[in-house]
């Protein structure tokens, strides 16, 4: 068992609003500036920016995760994480087909970059990733699951977007074995006020821009030995399926 410092929510050039600068290999050279050991790359409803992301982090020793943050039929943001690139993109393929699908403004929204491992760009998405899918909040956990996966509800602490905004509390069902927060100061008033305390509340950034990477991280502990990238991985996504107590 040993103690990782994460951000599992960083969002690529792929993902709108996010500058284009966020390309893998940035990302992963702020994430090693920065202390990050695991980092997972989730744009919004795609994981296609993952293969290139994974060759980067392990370009600076850092464990990959791929990722997605789904956008569900309410306008709720939650975050996606798979033990495998594999799983990550057949995950993407069944979201794809619940994508609803308008052109994206890139005088508004900006590009949508899809790169490869040298960050060169091999093209672009036409359609706008942020909107809501046709997902309802209680089957992410099934289809998440149905890819190996665990998935769990995005800055439960800001109002855009988060769960709690949206609903006023959790709901019984699906049931939800973490949540994220974007700052660590509201861990404790939030499984005070909530009654959040069998979740793992973890703190990421939701980066949109580098320097939104923090050098302030977070720590979790994950079995390791013998040790891989693949077993940390793995072992991350199994510890956050189950509650805390």
């Amino acid at each position: 068992m040993s103690k990782y410092t994460y951000d599992l929510h960083l969002h690529s050039c792929l993902s709108p609003c996010a500058e284009n600068d966020n390309t893998p290999n940035n990302l992963a050279g702020m994430g090693a500036l920065s202390g990050l050991q695991v980092m997972a790359l989730t744009d919004h409803n795609t994981c296609r920016n993952c293969p290139p992301f994974f060759a980067a982090c392990k370009r600076y020793g850092i464990v990959p995760v791929p990722g997605m943050e789904l956008t569900t039929a309410e306008d709720i943001h939650v975050v996606c994480l798979f033990p495998t690139l594999e799983d990550a993109l057949a995950f993407n393929e069944e979201i794809d087909a619940r994508r609803i699908r308008y052109r994206n403004r890139k005088d508004i929204f900006g590009e949508q970059l899809l790169v490869d491992e040298q960050d060169e760009v091999v093209g672009e998405e036409p359609d706008f990733l942020s909107n809501a899918t046709t997902v309802p909040l209680d089957e992410a956990p099934g289809i998440v699951g149905k890819y190996h996966g665990v998935c769990y509800p995005a800055h439960i602490d800001r109002q855009a977007n988060g769960l709690l905004s949206v609903l006023g509390a959790f709901p019984e069902k699906p049931v939800f074995t973490a949540a994220e927060l974007l700052f660590m100061k509201n861990r404790d008033p939030y499984r005070d006020l909530y009654g959040l305390r069998d979740l793992h509340l973890l703190v990421s950034s939701d980066a949109h821009y580098l320097g939104d990477i923090r050098d302030e991280n977070d720590v979790i502990e994950i079995p390791d030995e013998p040790y891989s990238g693949a077993l940390v991985r793995k072992n991350l996504i199994e510890a956050l399926k189950r509650p805390l107590r």
